[in-house]
């Protein structure tokens, strides 16, 4: 049975990134989770600083933010904490939604009870989901008006992606992906997008169902690019690669919130389970080529590259970034399509630079901490 739909403020957000431990001699993932979140407890911070999956992945959570700047300094004052306890260690801490050199077969669970549970389940499909994410939860007013935003977000989910990419490269090769973390994902049974129910008791329908694979437990156990949390009072949007800095996982936070305002104050889209028929190719292009990547309008058949959408759609959510207080963060993300820049292409212009995929990982780590452009 699903757990009841909890009470939160409408368009308020919540970040999550899931980040990178690594030794500071070839940048590989290495076993410090543990120790560094010792190092930690007794620093204050809002928010958390917590384990996730294996030994080389904490995750840094915000508390309920209104707005860019309030989740932009709630995760700056999370990074400073972890780098901190990190530089005690020697240990680095980087973004990015792939480790260039980690082995999938070398990975462990972090010894949580869920951890050990999903790596006896999945296997080696676990084992290899050593990738690091950004998820956004967005407030939704109850549970009905939180399906329907979720379908309507679905339609943005190459944005999403495109904007966020970061994983071109895996075990020390070129995938020709801008985003190859998501191909992580895709083996998972429950994986994929959420069903198209726009009423909370047919959900609930569907769950109790599902309860019957014996591979349910919690909505915890979908990995839909899309899903609701309940217990928060959100949907949580899923299919970001963490960003390199911790400014750009804030702005991509506040276009998925001004988005989301937009979609159900002024309700523009008419939802129908035909938008998923492109779903999957929309998503594979965001992947591949990032926001030089095309995509079709499921409702008007029109394609269009999605850099050309995302700007579009920024000139449209104008008046509820202002609303919001996300001015600053559009403006971010405004110019860095403008001028194409993205993480992905920035990761490979400082490998063809250096040659050297270790000194990418070097410059990783110092990005993260906030240096401006190193190179």
């Amino acid at each position: 049975m699903l757990d009841p739909f909890a009470s939160s403020d409408a368009f308020t957000i919540g970040v999550e990134l899931e980040v990178q431990i690594v030794n500071t001699h070839d940048y590989n993932l290495t076993k410090a989770a543990t120790e560094l979140l010792s190092g930690v407890k007794e620093h204050d911070f809002v928010g958390a600083i917590k384990p996730e999956t294996t030994e080389g992945m904490i995750e840094l959570a915000t508390g309920v933010c209104r707005d860019f700047h309030q989740a932009r300094g709630e995760l700056q004052v999370l990074r400073d904490t972890l780098v901190g306890a990190a530089d005690f260690l020697n240990v680095g801490v980087c973004g990015g939604g792939t480790n260039f050199f980690q082995n999938w077969y070398d990975q462990r669970s972090d010894g949580r009870e869920r951890s050990e549970y999903l790596m006896k389940l999945y296997g080696a499909i676990y084992q290899q989901f050593t990738i690091f994410g950004q998820h956004v939860h967005v407030g939704c007013p109850d549970p009905d008006s939180a399906l329907v935003l979720l379908h309507s977000l679905s339609r943005y989910v190459p944005h999403f992606i495109a904007l966020a990419a970061s994983s071109p490269y895996v075990q020390g090769s070129d995938t020709q992906f801008h985003c190859a973390r998501l191909n992580s994902v895709a083996p998972f049974p429950l994986s994929g997008h959420a069903p198209f129910v726009t009423k909370w008791v047919d959900l609930e329908q569907y769950f109790d169902r599902m309860d019957n694979t014996g591979l349910v437990n919690s909505l915890k156990d979908f990995y839909w690019d899309i899903r609701p949390s309940p217990g928060y009072g959100t949907i949580e949007v899923r299919v970001m690669d963490t960003p390199l800095r911790i400014e750009w996982a804030a702005a991509i936070a506040a276009y998925i919130q001004s988005l989301s305002r937009y979609l159900l104050m002024d309700k523009p889209l008419r939802l129908s389970e035909r938008d998923y028929e492109v779903y999957r190719t929309n998503r594979f292009m965001a992947c591949r080529f990032g926001l030089d990547g095309t995509c079709v309008n499921p409702e008007t058949g029109q394609r269009d590259t999605i850099r050309n959408q995302v700007l579009a759609t920024l000139d449209t959510i104008a008046d509820h970034a202002r609303s919001l207080g996300a001015d600053e963060g559009l403006d971010m993300l405004r110019r860095t399509v403008t001028e194409g820049l993205s993480d992905a292409a920035w990761l490979r212009r400082i490998y063809r630079k250096h040659n050297s995929l270790h000194e990418v990982g070097r410059q990783l780590c110092q990005i993260w901490r906030g240096a401006q452009e190193p190179n």
